[in-house]
């Protein structure tokens, strides 16, 4: 996997979350990959520079994470994010190098409004579940609605796929400390 070109050139590069209603998926992943990039004993510390979600759909504007993914954080130790809903813009494709999908409906929906921008945009478009570790993509299921440890699994996922994309990204980065 080639590092963007921000990463290439040693400017922090920037990465947005986003799923359907931007309270579930999406700011799980973005919390934990803030506790992961913007923790000064992380090899990746100073390497990142923004990182947000959204959503595509409009639906919780303005809302919280949801009460499940917040325990989820916590349960998991990271007490310190903090989050309000937003949707998806077009200026996010020109302000991130990564715009990572949780599954294929939200990977659609960017793709077809990033192709209609034709041209001007700076955004590499992917499945965040292409940096799953294994030889296939996966898919982030919408915990919203799912009894259980849905919150749970999507929490490891969201860990897995953010270190592995740490790794391809940065591959002369020490991981010795994560």
């Amino acid at each position: 996997m080639p590092a963007s070109a921000s990463a290439a050139n040693g400017e922090k590069i920037s990465v947005l979350f986003v799923c359907l209603g931007n309270i579930c998926r999406s700011t799980m992943a973005e919390g934990v990959f803030q506790s992961i990039v913007k923790d000064p004993s992380s090899p990746y510390y100073n390497l990142i520079g923004t990182v947000d979600s959204c959503g595509t759909g409009g639906y919780h504007i303005g809302d919280d994470p949801d009460s499940r993914t917040m325990a989820t954080l916590r349960a998991n130790g990271i007490r310190n994010y903090q989050h309000s809903a937003r949707r998806l813009q077009d200026s996010d494709f020109k302000s991130f190098d990564y715009i990572f999908a949780m599954d294929n409906s939200n990977h659609s929906d960017i793709k077809r409004r990033y192709n209609s921008k034709g041209g001007g945009v700076k955004a590499k478009v992917m499945l965040f579940g292409e940096f799953s570790g294994t030889d296939r993509k996966e898919v982030i299921q919408d915990p919203y609605y799912i009894d259980g440890d849905a919150f749970e699994k999507t929490y490891e996922q969201c860990k897995r796929f953010s270190k592995n994309f740490l790794a391809a990204t940065f591959p002369d980065v020490s991981t010795t400390t994560t």
